[in-house]
């Protein structure tokens, strides 16, 4: 017998097998091995090659003999949780910045409904950058890891979040640096930031769901996928109650010269940089998901030409990516209406607080986070397709009267307008994480899920506030409305025409009746 030596070792037999191939997968905490037999098809019986590989360093594996430590899966779920709040937190303070800062500071040379209307513009550049985003982290993702890209979109979210906040205006300087403001290079440097930002966020939730869903035990995958849809909710808190104490700290003053618009909206920016470190942190104490370790086995033993992820999961499974977008919409048509739009519109159009809008908004995110853990956990129970559902139908009647309430200029009313739209948000949501890596083979699934995520945020977080910002500021609030009950009928035609999703398998191994390697399905 010939010593073993570090690396891979090839065994071949000529065999004659069945009529079809198999593919096998086995991890174990020392080794990986792959037996992978070839065959042509045909009439007559061929013979084939079966191939074993036994490799003591695969990537991301430990060297042979060292035992794996394993990642529980508290671990997973904190990791993936704290990396979204960070991310959506980042997220979240531009969309609050943009309702209350922006219009003032980087518009300052327009009307007021015009700078309105410029800095949702803004803020909707992050929508088209996140199917690039997507692309490019999910291409990563399914490569090299989703630990890896993970750690990439948190730096990339970070520092394009901390860059806003040293930004100086149109008209004004920031920390005594550019006292009379940078002029067009101002909302020019805004949109790039921003850009960066929605191209982080575009690789963050996919690779934060796999890394969950792929750890998940059976039956399991939407508990398991719920934490890191609770970091928007955790996000949305810090984002509300940051600017709500520097808004109190600074005071109320909405002019260009008050002490709010001069440096206190600019701290929760700068604090981004100390979340990102933490987030840094507890990602990086994380293994790579099981599922993605034994994919790369399966990719080292396969003699096809490579492929690109975004390319495969255009050509294979463009129904599922098309069909996933379109059922979220609604989700998304709900969320940013709710938060950015409303905090704009509350402020503005009713005339509430500043710090009264910001309070509730603390309390809706506490209420919509409770709506994501139950809805995910149902979802377990009753199927993806059927909670989502729910959330869609509620949305269609809800849409239709949620601004004629809002418009009574109560209290109450945007206490309540506010609230239900984020719990019918939060009721879709919550399966959403298991869903999308439910629906995609393992070899593409970062990107697939992503594309799918992406597509629905451009549709229906992009677009609706930029059209809702117009019909406002003509006086037509009702057909915001009839937009977003549009929206949520055309989710509901989509969630009608997917298949229930979670019995399926989430595999990295090619099953004899399934040959090109898709999540299995009973």
């Amino acid at each position: 017998m010939w010593p073993r030596s570090p690396g891979i070792h090839f065994r071949v037999y000529r065999v004659w097998p069945a009529s079809h191939s198999f593919l096998g997968v086995d991890v174990n905490a020392s080794e990986e091995r792959v037996s992978a037999a070839v065959t042509l098809r045909g009439d007559t019986e061929r013979s084939g090659v079966v191939v074993t590989i036994t490799s003591s360093s695969v990537p991301g594996s430990p060297p042979s003999g060292a035992p794996a430590k394993p990642t529980s899966l508290r671990r997973v779920a904190a990791a993936s949780s704290i990396g979204t709040t960070i991310e959506w937190y980042d997220f979240f303070i531009y969309g609050t910045a943009a309702a209350l800062v922006f219009p003032t500071l980087f518009f300052s040379e327009q009307s007021a409904a015009s700078a309105t209307l410029s800095s949702f513009a803004t803020f909707a550049v992050a929508f088209f950058a996140r199917p690039v985003g997507a692309a490019v982290f999910g291409h990563f993702g399914d490569r090299i890891g989703r630990k890896r890209t993970l750690v990439w979109t948190l730096m990339i979210m970070g520092v394009a979040t901390v860059f806003i906040g040293l930004l100086p205006g149109y008209e004004t300087g920031a920390f005594g640096a550019f006292e009379n403001g940078i002029g067009i290079l101002a909302p020019t440097l805004l949109v790039a930031c921003r850009f960066f930002q929605g191209f982080a966020v575009g690789g963050e939730w996919a690779g934060a769901t796999l890394l969950t869903a792929e750890y998940a035990p059976e039956g399991k995958r939407g508990v398991m996928a719920m934490w890191p849809q609770l970091g928007v909710a955790f996000a949305f808190f810090l984002s509300s109650g940051t600017f709500l104490l520097f808004a109190v700290v600074a005071g109320e003053g909405a002019g260009p010269d008050s002490a709010f618009m001069q440096y206190g909206w600019r701290v929760p920016f700068l604090m981004s940089a100390v979340l990102v470190l933490v987030g840094l942190w507890i990602r990086l104490s994380v293994e790579e998901t099981p599922v993605f370790k034994a994919d790369r086995v399966r990719a080292a033993a396969d003699i096809a030409p490579k492929t690109l992820p975004f390319a495969d999961a255009i050509r294979y499974q463009w129904k599922e990516i098309l069909l996933a977008g379109g059922a979220l919409t609604s989700l998304f048509s709900l969320f940013y209406m709710g938060t950015s739009f409303l905090t704009s519109y509350a402020t503005k159009n009713l005339e509430h607080p500043r710090t009264f809008v910001l309070a509730m908004g603390m309390v809706a995110a506490v209420v919509f986070g409770l709506a994501i853990a139950l809805s995910a956990m149902f979802s377990d129970r009753f199927g993806r397709k059927k909670v989502i559902g729910t959330s869609v139908a509620l949305a269609v009647v809800w849409s239709l009267v949620v601004f004629p309430i809002l418009d009574t200029k109560s209290t109450f009313a945007f206490v309540i307008g506010l609230l239900v739209t984020l719990i019918i948000f939060g009721i879709a949501y919550g399966p959403a994480g298991a869903l999308l890596p439910e629906l995609f083979q393992a070899r593409y699934r970062y990107t697939g899920a992503g594309l799918g995520y992406n597509l629905a945020g451009i549709l229906g977080g992009a677009l609706p506030p930029l059209a809702a910002a117009a019909m406002v500021g003509q006086g037509n609030s009702f057909g915001v409305g009839i937009m977003l009950s549009l929206l949520s009928a055309m989710s509901m035609m989509c969630v009608l025409a997917m298949s229930e999703s979670n019995t399926n398998k989430v595999l990295a191994e090619v099953e004899e009746n399934d040959p090109v390697m898709a999540t299995e399905v009973p």
